[in-house]
């Protein structure tokens, strides 16, 4: 299996499936290709959620603002899983989340991680390298198999490469300090805050602060457990907590975006307000 992810929209996509389908690969699985335009954190994040529930395979993955720089091309090795894309640091929490989930529970999954330079003499474009870098890349490392990438010619093995991290949140008994990880497209503003930090609060309130203001709102397990437009907070299927409104937008609700700062507080919220216009 190969898998692609990009903020490509459409076309583009179609030109890295005809670069993969010329090389004979047809068991192609589309991911996402309207992921955040030029955020490779934002990537990293919904990569880190999704590529973990596929079996063993090739993921290719191109969000690149750098595109035409002088940024490596990358191909990441995690367990039984591939990854290629730019050296943006996008690829390395999937990379972390899947070695994770395929190695051996007697294994540390660091060591299950290795990062090649993949050459990429004289591209076609400098504008393309989706096409003209990544996905024929992809397809030699389909050809050779996961275990076989340190005996491709062009792949050299690196330990300076872009890494990105989660930044992790501030976590207390009662009160927890972080950031707007992603928006995703139904307004859901997920946090860095660990899900655990609800872990049995549902039903007490909880004071919200953001740039906009301070307000208390419910902790609830689904979204039908206020009113409709109602603001909430929830703990989301990746494990964060989120910042959400039933059937409407939680980033509108408490006016958060992506790299806010954002507190919540169970100590706070008796004397928490709603901010006024």
């Amino acid at each position: 299996m190969l898998t692609l992810a990009s903020d490509f929209g459409s076309p583009y996509p179609a030109a890295m499936k005809g670069v993969l389908r010329s090389h004979g690969i047809t068991d192609l699985v589309d991911v996402a290709h309207d992921l955040p335009q030029g955020d490779p954190r934002a990537a990293a994040f919904w990569l880190r959620f999704v590529l973990p529930e596929f079996p063993p395979g090739v993921h290719l993955v191109v969000v690149d603002p750098g595109v035409g720089t002088d940024r490596a091309a990358v191909c990441v090795r995690a367990g039984d899983h591939a990854l290629v894309g730019p050296d943006n640091g996008c690829l390395l929490p999937p990379a972390r989340a899947l070695a994770d989930a395929s190695v051996a529970p007697d294994t540390d999954p660091a060591e299950a991680i290795e990062v090649f330079a993949v050459e990429d003499d004289d591209p076609r474009s400098s504008t393309f390298h989706g096409r003209d870098v990544f996905a024929p890349a992809a397809a030699r490392v389909h050809e050779a198999g996961v275990d076989g990438i340190g005996s491709l010619d062009g792949f050299v093995p690196v330990d300076d490469y872009d890494d990105y991290a989660i930044p992790t949140a501030w976590v207390e008994a009662e009160t927890a300090a972080g950031e707007v990880l992603v928006v995703d497209d139904f307004g859901n503003a997920v946090t860095n805050v660990p899900g655990s930090f609800l872990d049995g609060r549902v039903g007490e309130p909880i004071a919200v602060e953001t740039a906009a203001g301070t307000r208390a709102v419910p902790v609830v397990e689904t979204f039908a457990d206020v009113d409709k437009h109602d603001p909430l907070v929830t703990v989301g299927s990746h494990g964060f907590v989120e910042c959400d409104a039933n059937q409407g937008r939680g980033d509108e609700a408490f006016d958060l975006a992506p790299g806010r700062a954002v507190t919540l507080s169970f100590e706070e919220a008796v004397a928490a307000t709603v901010p006024t216009d």
